[in-house]
Formats: structure tokens, C-alpha cells, sequence
């Protein structure tokens, strides 16, 4: 399985490969998907190659890949930018929360990608819903979605 996230850890693409497939050979197919190309690609050491690495400077991203052990030279990667690079590890982490995908209990790869997508609808429907909680009769409000606090809204 590999994803495409934005930079609050949400997928936007989801894409199944078989268990034998580099990661760097799903690379391209990341970068198709049709949502808005990123500024930098935070990938690990699976998506290290010289291939990799050009395709996305001709595209105008940023890779931001650290050089595998065995590398015959040094590469320069942005480190701190590194670092945001768990908030995909943690997107990972909240969708296979759901034990019928950590334990791929469908039979073909069509119903995994669909209930994989169904995951990641989970993942993002956070950022569209108005929460509001009730405490001890008062109601206080939640955020709008797009992070922009609501005022409380009654004292009674």
C-alpha cells in the first residue's frame, strides 16, 4: 500500500501494489494522481533512486528522501523538513486502526482498495464536521473545519 498525503497527515490518494513491488517504482503513479502537485515529496528510504529523484526535480518538487546505508554517495536531504515525514507514518498508523485492514481479511485487491478509500474517508471527515460539546448543560463549540475556533455559545 502506498499514499499520498497532505500536510496535515490526510490521504489523498491511495494506491495498492503487491508485496514483492519497490516502493520507488510506485513513485510515478503517486505523483499522478489528480490532486494539487506538492512543493517537497517526503519519502523513505524505499523511494531512494536516482530515477526518483530526477522526475521530481523536472516536475519542480522538492525531494526530500534520506540515502540509503548502502549509497555510493552522499546525498543532501532536507532533515528538519524530514521530520514532518510522521505525520504520514501516523496517517498509516489511524488506518490500519481498523482490524479488516491490518488483517486484509477481503479476497481480492479491489475490496481491500475500496475499504482502504472507506478508511481514509474516516481520516478525513474531522475536518468537515462542526463539533459541539455539552457539559454539565452548557454548549461549547467545537471548530468549523478549518481549524477557526467557535465562540461558546451559551452560558445557560
Amino acid at each position: 500500500m502506498h499514499a499520498r498525503a497532505d500536510g496535515q497527515g490526510r490521504p489523498l490518494g491511495l494506491i495498492l501494489t503487491g508485496g514483492e513491488v519497490s516502493d520507488y517504482q510506485a513513485a510515478n503513479d503517486l505523483l499522478e494522481l489528480p490532486v494539487v502537485p506538492p512543493k517537497a515529496m517526503l519519502a523513505d528510504k524505499g523511494y531512494d533512486s536516482d530515477d526518483v529523484r530526477c522526475a521530481l526535480l523536472l516536475k519542480g518538487i522538492l525531494p526530500v528522501i534520506p540515502p540509503r546505508a548502502n549509497g555510493k554517495q552522499a546525498i543532501d536531504y532536507n532533515f528538519q523538513a524530514y521530520h514532518d515525514r510522521n505525520r504520514v507514518e501516523r496517517m498509516f498508523n489511524r488506518i490500519k486502526q481498523l482490524r479488516r485492514i491490518t488483517a486484509r481479511y477481503d479476497k481480492t485487491a479491489l475490496s481491500f482498495l475500496y475499504f482502504l478509500n472507506i478508511a481514509a474517508a474516516r481520516l478525513w471527515l474531522p475536518s468537515f464536521v462542526n463539533r459541539t460539546w455539552h457539559y454539565f448543560g452548557r454548549t461549547w463549540g467545537g471548530t468549523l473545519g478549518l481549524g477557526v475556533p467557535n465562540r461558546r455559545l451559551s452560558d445557560s
